[in-house]
């Protein structure tokens, strides 16, 4: 049962390293469930390209419930906004039942909006507003946005476009004033699962002919027939780009197999690169060994869920 001293537990880590079933065997481990953090295992029917494997949460028999998976129809363009919307909903709802949450998932940006207790807001166009300021210039517009009190968009507004939006979400902020509670996750363990580059990549290509022999390009054909719009398909990227390339008949198999490997390699590269800028940011990241087993890895988290984390 939950022993530790932190309210949640991340299992994250590049593509491909077997995120799914340590965080599983957490969960079990602690009597908790797994809240996904992947940006495209929210769409449903979108099974195999994005690596839905429904078996790993299988421990000695039980079937350890996971959440925001499947959860909005495939075609849909899901946000961060929406995901930090949902999984506070799901995470006070767990709490409420004495459940510990396992946050596993790959999706940098989504992690990080857990770990880092930031809030953060969907502002709409405001299209009145951005015509009423249409003629401004930039300096202007910088000294509209100075006459707000506290501002919440912090970036850097060095062009007409970006402090047209600035002044968009301070004037959306005070006409609907937003919950500033703080954030409720305040001690997370972090761990991420490593291998060196090499092995990563042997593991990527070795999936990636697996899912190409079981059933994604006709995953992908049913999507298209089923009504999904191919630029959708496409816009998901990876996968679902090159698939459909291929069904569009834009490229061979053999190339769209050649193009979507050099892709995931890339992509988990910049999963890297995002890991660690949150580090970079003061994000303690726990750095386990891949090489270990399943079991061993569940283990060693579950030591520094009960340690100073």
């Amino acid at each position: 049962m939950n022993e530790t001293i932190h309210d949640i537990i991340v299992v994250t880590g590049p593509t491909a390293t077997g995120k799914t079933r340590l965080a599983a065997l957490v969960a079990a481990k602690l009597g908790g469930e797994v809240i996904s953090a992947d940006s495209r295992q929210v769409y449903r029917g979108m099974d195999i390209g994005t690596g839905k494997d429904l078996s790993d949460y299988i421990v000695d028999g039980r079937s350890i419930p996971s959440h925001l998976i499947d959860i909005v129809d495939a075609g849909y363009r899901y946000n961060v906004y929406e995901y930090q919307r949902d999984f506070l909903n799901v995470y006070n709802d767990m709490r409420q039942r004495g459940c510990f949450p396992v946050v596993c998932g790959g999706s940098g940006m989504y992690v990080d909006s857990i770990v880092s207790g930031y809030r953060m807001i969907q502002v709409p166009v405001n299209t009145e507003l951005r015509s009423a300021l249409s003629d401004r210039s930039l300096e202007e517009l910088t000294g509209i946005l100075g006459q707000y009190k506290n501002l919440h968009n912090k970036t850097d507004v060095d062009t007409v476009k970006r402090a047209v939006r600035a002044i968009e979400i301070e004037d959306y902020c005070i006409q609907h004033p937003f919950d500033d509670k703080p954030f409720p996750v305040t001690n997370p363990l972090v761990t991420g699962i490593f291998f060196d580059r090499e092995t990563r990549r042997e593991r990527i290509t070795l999936r990636l002919r697996e899912r190409l022999e079981g059933g994604m390009i006709e995953e992908v054909q049913r999507l298209i027939a089923a009504g999904i719009h191919p630029d959708d398909l496409i816009y998901y990227g990876l996968e679902y780009k090159y698939v459909t390339l291929y069904l569009l008949n834009k490229m061979s198999y053999e190339e769209m197999a050649q193009k979507l490997e050099v892709e995931i390699h890339r992509f988990a590269k910049r999963q890297m690169t995002w890991f660690r800028g949150m580090e970079r940011r003061g994000i303690t990241i726990n750095w386990i060994d891949g090489r270990l087993s399943d079991e061993e890895k569940a283990d060693l988290v579950i030591e520094m869920a009960k340690g100073a984390g």
